[in-house]
């Protein structure tokens, strides 16, 4: 059975996914928390890795060289950039981009990355079987969009920079870890999807609409990564 590799940064929304885990088991590597168990029936291995790209990175690789796993999905709240998106709406990421990468003295675009290139494309077979499952779910009370999740080592609270991000790169919400799973999966030729629910949007007050929509962001994610991994 192929092993699923699950990324979230934050305690509520480890909490969240370890709701719909069954025989959960616990170890500990490299200071990370790790949880093994199955969601609908498939074998996952779930990492809190903390706020930033960099304990994104450091978790991911973790799961990758100690589990092996076959297929990454980073999961968890965002901001939104897209006016269209609402508190508890779910975006499947397209492709992840990491919004204060810059190498633009040397002729590069804005977020361009050696060895990467303009961010990271979501697995398109991954996007297919998540957009249809989703799609299937009845009753929704939350819309579902396909598109870019903008990462940066920042919690957005500017109406400017959210508007610069979104102009720039397209993007459709922003976070903090995505882009950095993203990279770390493609260097490592894995297949990874990204699954986020709207917390906040960038509006100079938006901390507090984050600590209050934290909660029902992660629990939005593990309902719908539950309905998702039964057809993967």
């Amino acid at each position: 059975m192929n092993k699923i590799g699950i990324v979230v940064a934050m305690q509520e929304e480890r909490d969240a996914i370890e709701k719909v885990m069954e025989e959960v088991e616990n170890q500990s590597i490299s200071n990370l928390e790790i949880y093994i168990g199955k969601i609908s029936g498939k074998k996952c291995i779930m990492v809190q890795s903390g706020v930033g790209k960099v304990n994104a990175a450091r978790a991911t690789q973790v799961l990758i060289d100690n589990y092996k796993v076959k297929t990454i999905v980073n999961i968890g709240a965002a901001g939104a950039v897209n006016a269209m998106l609402d508190i508890g709406d779910i975006l499947i990421g397209k492709k992840a981009i990491q919004h204060d990468f810059d190498i633009t003295a040397f002729g590069h675009s804005k977020g361009y990355i050696t060895g990467v290139g303009n961010g990271v494309e979501c697995d398109c077979e991954l996007v297919e079987k998540v957009m249809h499952t989703i799609e299937n779910i009845e009753n929704k009370e939350y819309k579902t969009k396909l598109g870019v999740i903008a990462t940066g080592d920042i919690f957005c609270t500017e109406v400017s920079m959210k508007d610069k991000i979104s102009a720039k790169f397209n993007a459709d919400v922003i976070d903090m870890e995505c882009g950095a799973v993203a990279q770390v999966a493609y260097l490592s030729e894995i297949p990874f999807i990204a699954i986020r629910s709207i917390s906040d949007t960038p509006n100079g007050n938006n901390a507090s609409d984050f600590d209050e929509n934290l909660e029902k962001a992660s629990r939005r994610c593990g309902e719908v990564l539950k309905e998702v991994l039964k057809n993967f």
